[in-house]
């Protein structure tokens, strides 16, 4: 069967491309996408034809648009690699939709991923998102594209921080929610503990404003992990039962087909962007209305203050699309699909591309605004440029300015002297960013974090965060004491269901005061609790922060730190440094026991005479020193700091490298 079918994909592809002014796609590319249609095809002709509306295009009443929300952990990417795996998809390992380098260190999802199954003649598009608030760009950007969500909820934790956050922004577009509790395998949940977590659920929705039709959600019960869902609770299916059918039902169900004409003018609003080394720039997004076909003459649109903007016209080169985690050349899409398509270099996210004749651009999308800033500019320490390969201000702004047109969640402003502003949603996003570019080979200097604060009728606005914490009882004073400095106020505090010794506590916190505290929490509770946050709202400033941090110990020496120096200078507070590290005036090698900064000399070496004998020396025994992280280092640094971010390593340092300078700015007024 696969035969004749790869050898016609084969001819009708060459001659496509033969027809087509596009760069010479390798002859290995090109077959491996025949062969991934070929055998994506085989099995699947019949439906396919059945499928298939006059035009050539899918027809939008068998479509259904999901996306699947949760917060971060409870469970959204292995589920989707069971779902693909019921539906005949070739999954080669764990989390198969995180492909991203840092995704898989990190085991958390940095951006929505699209694919799409096929479940008895329905075509179904799946999207799936971050949890972390940091990454709500990414839901923003893509709920327009779904008409239904899965609202995956662990069953042990319950709806948390980031459940309400990305909650708020299904219900605002109207889609219609199905609730999955997830990990009711575990011994700890029971059918009343899942009750409990449905009524919570149902309060968030009906807090958050939701109609009366998205308050009737379906509700089933699964184990991602053990591969099957069900609509009533139970902890072991039958072995004919352990599968995701009841999930794939119920979303052909309960979620509405796209109500789009394929009659219409082609439209399509553009939600992602990548670039390809032979295709150019990839516009993926939703067809609202009409068909496209290879080929086609389309053009891009833009709403600008004086109307809409016409600003690049091209031909359809390629049409792809996401079936599984493979990549299927197409040669037409109709209303309601997410395709994925190649010909045009202008258009980004937002954007909307439409034949020709089409001259009004579709409703841009809504985000909200950054809440955290930090400045990125040309490492000018003592030892720049040994380990970078991309050291100029120029290189470092097109790099920036590429990321802000791939991610809206993030501004990028020019600043003085090479310098750069960006603007984001918090602390990880960033780091994400900044980790990406010393990977990529940049060096750059990093300032501290700061807060975008608000002016309303002469009142100031800072950030507020939601913060959900869950400890053992003998630390819930000691992390009260520490909030109480950042200026957090409990809204909520009790015991937890189900765990006996456990503290669970809500509270409000501004986004200043939580900046740097996610390594403090977890030293103060020994790795036993989890806190999560998410933007709330903008309110009246809370006032100045308390003691959250001690002074630093500054070197005032350069060369390589030796054991001798750190030995008599342990008892002077924490060091940050091992022996053999290089180190320049200025440069930040401890914390001070102190609440005032100290300069010391770590490059001393003890001096040799002809008395002491080699056999004489005392072993040197120094204690382990704190080495820090990018996510720790953003977190820890002052506002007269910096951090230099080099391919090879990560140094805090003073922004003023000379004590008499720092000296003369610590004793200038502050405005």
């Amino acid at each position: 069967m696969a035969g004749p079918l790869l050898r016609s994909i084969w001819s009708t592809t060459r001659k496509s491309l033969s027809s087509t002014p596009t760069p010479s796609v390798h002859s290995a590319t090109l077959k491996t996408y025949v062969y991934v249609r070929a055998f994506s095809a085989a099995p699947a002709l019949a439906s396919a034809a059945d499928l298939a509306s006059p035009g050539g295009a899918l027809d939008p009443g068998r479509l259904r648009n999901v996306a699947v929300i949760a917060h971060v952990d409870h469970g959204k990417t292995t589920l989707m690699d069971r779902l693909l795996r019921q539906c005949g998809a070739d999954i080669p390992h764990e989390r198969a939709l995180d492909n991203i380098s840092l995704e898989r260190e990190r085991g958390i999802t940095i951006a929505s991923k699209v694919t799409s199954i096929t479940w008895k003649e329905n075509e179904l598009n799946m999207v799936d998102t971050p949890g972390h608030a940091d990454f709500g760009g990414e839901v923003e950007r893509v709920v327009g594209m779904v008409e239904g969500a899965i609202l995956v909820v662990d069953a042990g934790e319950g709806p948390l921080a980031q459940t309400k956050f990305v909650l708020a922004k299904a219900l605002k577009y109207g889609l219609r929610p199905i609730l999955l509790l997830n990990k009711v395998d575990r011994p700890a949940v029971s059918e009343e503990r899942c009750d409990e977590v449905e009524s919570l659920v149902f309060d968030l929705f009906a807090n958050l404003g939701a109609t009366e039709e998205q308050l009737d959600f379906p509700v089933l019960y699964a184990s991602a992990k053990e591969g099957w869902a069900s609509s009533t609770f139970t902890k072991n299916p039958p072995d004919d039962a352990k599968n995701m059918s009841e999930l794939l039902d119920a979303i052909i169900r309960h979620v509405r087909p796209p109500t789009a004409s394929l009659n219409a003018p082609f439209q399509m609003m553009v939600s992602m962007m990548e670039k390809d080394f032979y295709l150019g720039r990839i516009l993926t997004g939703r067809v609202s209305s009409g068909i496209v076909r290879v080929g086609d003459r389309v053009h891009g649109l833009r709403k600008t203050d004086s109307g809409v903007e016409k600003f690049e016209e091209g031909k359809v080169v390629k049409l792809m699309k996401k079936k599984g985690i493979n990549v299927v050349l197409i040669d037409n899409a109709g209303a309601g699909d997410i395709i994925s398509m190649a010909g045009l270099a202008s258009p980004s996210i937002g954007h909307t591309v439409a034949n020709v004749e089409v001259t009004t651009a579709l409703p841009t999308i809504e985000l909200d605004p950054p809440t955290i800033s930090m400045t990125f500019g040309v490492n000018d320490s003592p030892l720049a440029g040994r380990d970078g390969s991309h050291l100029t201000g120029g290189r470092i702004g097109d790099r920036l300015m590429a990321e802000a047109e791939t991610n809206l969640a993030i501004n990028v402003i020019p600043g003085l002297s090479e310098s750069y502003e960006v603007q984001g949603r918090g602390e990880l996003q960033l780091g994400i960013l900044i980790e990406n570019m010393r990977r990529e080979g940049f060096e750059l200097s990093v300032s501290p974090p700061k807060v975008m604060y608000k002016t309303e009728g002469n009142v100031k606005l800072e950030p507020i965060e939601e913060v959900i914490i869950e400890v053992n009882e003998e630390h819930v004073g000691l992390i009260m004491e520490a909030l109480s400095h950042r200026r957090a106020e409990v809204t909520d505090m009790g015991p937890v269901p189900g765990n006996v010794g456990r503290t669970r506590m809500c509270l409000t916190c501004p986004s200043r005061g939580l900046v740097g505290y996610r390594s403090v929490f977890s030293s103060d509770t020994r790795g036993t609790g989890f806190m999560h946050r998410a933007f709330l709202a903008y309110a009246k400033h809370r006032g100045p922060l308390g003691n959250v941090r001690k002074g630093v110990l500054v070197s005032m020496g350069r060369g390589a730190i030796t054991a001798h120096a750190l030995m008599s200078l342990e008892a002077r507070g924490t060091l940050f440094v091992l022996p053999g590290m290089e180190t320049y005036d200025g440069m930040i090698v401890g914390e001070h026991s102190r609440d005032t900064d100290l300069d010391i000399n770590p490059v001393r070496s003890k001096e040799l005479n002809n008395i002491r004998s080699a056999g004489k020396d005392e072993n040197v025994k120094l204690s382990p020193p704190r080495l820090m992280t990018l996510e720790e280092a953003i977190g820890y640094v002052a506002s007269d700091e910096l951090i230099e971010v080099t391919p090879k390593s990560i140094r805090l340092r003073k922004k003023y490298l000379e004590a008499n300078k720092r000296k003369m700015m610590r004793n200038k007024p502050k405005e």
